[in-house]
């Protein structure tokens, strides 16, 4: 067999169309393309759904808003939590000092986190839960209480797609992001600036071109300084308590409020910010939000997440600003303008498909969706640690949920000039290929006496003309990589497949199976295992 590539390919996409409707053929590469950007992996019947349901029915169901999730994280294994025994959910519960069980809801929680993303469904509810905490980033590390981080990420849960300017204001007083960027700290006497200048810089306006000592065109130091006043006295409760009545929370408290007016620059149009105590963070926000900057700023970050990261001045002008436009039409209501996004000419454009290097979770969460791994759902335990098992994988691959670099997230989408191909390197690749193996092999993933792993015979059912070993290439190949075929793949994954072989071999020896010969049984399941695990290891896997 000829000797396989390990590098992954990088397709430049060349922006020739607009934000206007998308008109053209809606088959299964669209509908593949639009699911794979705003879910985790979609399987081959939900994409058959997509191209019956069409490109508006599919967009409204992949934005329906959903009930928040009623299987609520658990003590799934740890027997000496006083308050919460196994089984139980420990959300409410205080920690209690000498039994310790804080790392084990850490463990409950990422485990709880990765089942939400496998069982999303046709929505993109979770892709946009990660693209908040991508943006407003908090960590773990530093603001170590699962409780407080189950509060925050179910904020984006509660609202994924819904009013930014909403989402800033309570992100703004949530108690994880006081404790991440100090804001519990910062008083009347001792202002901090921390979640002022990330305010701006990162969350809502963005940084422009330097213009002078102090001004980055979108903002100055002075504004910094003067919003971090206003933001004073704001205070969270129930960090690590063990108190059984203390909830995570925030309040405000009015003897740390600097309640002088605060006088902002000409980047503001020389607003003055007036004493509104426990209010006058939302005063804050609604005077950044004027500035029209914010919906461009924030169009940008929701390209470069479902589309790509290179933004030129055609793009700018006939995607970014149409977008900003439908921010602005609809009070910054996030849906409208994503949907008309992924409902676009630009978004459908030839070589908009697939250049975009998966992230590590996607990678992950996608390769046992797509090919249907098996997980042992019906013993709770079991599942939480296999889910957990996966999910301190990520961190090898450089993407650890509830733990980002730095409060700017993760550098593929914002790092010049290399992007999404940070996530690609010495180290990362040869882990990514070692799991791939691992789930296409007969060993499998196996931990804690769990073992996941394709069940290829089962995959082979979902496939039409499976007696065909051309049929079933390009059938995988749909499935599982972003852009057809070339003759070169053909060869090399028949070639895999059957190695030698005349077609005929393929439909006999499966024909004769189905007939009822299990003796023919594992010489299949090995041709087949072969066959995707070859294709999992094409550049071209790597590519959404």
């Amino acid at each position: 067999m000829k000797k396989k590539s390990t590098k992954v390919a990088v397709v430049k996409p060349s922006a020739p169309t607009s934000l206007a409707a998308y008109s053209g053929e809606w088959g299964f590469k669209q509908a593949a393309h639009l699911l794979r950007r705003t879910m985790f992996g979609p399987t081959l019947e939900q994409i058959e759904e997509a191209v019956a349901e069409g490109l508006s029915g599919t967009l409204n169901k992949l934005f329906t808003d959903l009930p928040m999730p009623t299987d609520l994280p658990i003590n799934y294994y740890f027997e000496k939590d006083p308050d919460v025994p196994v089984g139980e959910v420990w959300l409410n519960a205080p920690y209690n000092r000498e039994a310790n069980p804080r790392y084990s809801r850490k463990l409950s929680l990422f485990s709880w986190t990765m089942q939400q993303m496998l069982k999303e469904g046709v929505s993109a509810r979770e892709k946009m839960v990660l693209f908040w905490h991508n943006h407003f980033v908090t960590s773990i590390q530093a603001v170590n209480d699962p409780k407080f981080h189950y509060h925050y990420i179910s904020l984006f849960r509660s609202q994924p797609w819904g009013d930014f300017k909403q989402l800033v204001k309570d992100i703004t007083i949530d108690p994880t992001m006081l404790r991440y960027l100090n804001g519990n700290k910062s008083t009347e006497k001792a202002p901090n600036e921390n979640y002022a200048r990330e305010l701006l810089e990162l969350f809502t306006i963005g940084k422009g071109p330097f213009a002078g000592p102090g001004d980055y065109t979108t903002f100055t130091e002075q504004d910094v300084l003067e919003i971090a006043k206003s933001l004073t006295g704001w205070r969270d409760r129930g960090f690590y308590t063990k108190e059984s009545d203390v909830a995570v929370e925030s309040y405000y408290s009015s003897g740390r409020h600097d309640k002088s007016d605060k006088q902002l620059s000409h980047r503001f149009n020389n607003a003055v910010i007036k004493n509104g105590n426990g209010q006058e963070y939302s005063q804050v926000i609604d005077i950044i939000f004027e500035q029209e900057e914010v919906s461009r700023f924030i169009s940008r970050k929701l390209y470069r997440w479902f589309v790509y990261y290179k933004i030129d001045d055609q793009i700018e002008a006939t995607v970014i600003e149409p977008m900003a436009q439908i921010l602005r039409d609809n009070d910054y209501n996030i849906r409208p303008a994503l949907m008309a996004l992924l409902a676009s000419e630009h978004f459908y454009g030839s070589r908009t498909i697939g250049p975009m290097i998966k992230h590590p979770i996607d990678f992950m969460i996608s390769t046992l969706k797509q090919l249907q791994v098996a997980f042992p759902e019906d013993d709770l335990t079991k599942y939480y640690q296999i889910n957990w098992q996966l999910f301190r994988l990520l961190p090898q691959w450089q993407m650890e949920y509830y733990n980002p670099p730095n409060v700017a997230g993760w550098k593929a989408y914002y790092q010049e000039p290399v992007y999404y191909r940070t996530w690609i390197n010495s180290v990362t690749l040869p882990k990514r290929m070692d799991f791939t193996n691992l789930i296409t092999s007969s060993r499998g993933f196996k931990k804690n006496g769990v073992v996941l792993k394709v069940d290829p015979l089962r995959l082979l059912q979902s496939m039409q003309d499976a007696d065909d070993p051309n049929a079933l290439i390009e059938n995988f190949a749909k499935l599982l990589l972003p852009r057809p075929l070339t003759d070169r793949h053909r060869e090399l994954l028949k070639e895999a497949l059957i190695p030698g072989l005349p077609d005929y071999e393929w439909t006999v020896e499966y024909g004769q199976y189905l007939e009822g010969d299990n003796s023919l049984k594992s010489s299949l399941e090995n041709k087949l295992l072969n066959l995707i695990r070859v294709m999992l290891t094409l550049p071209e896997y790597y590519l959404s």
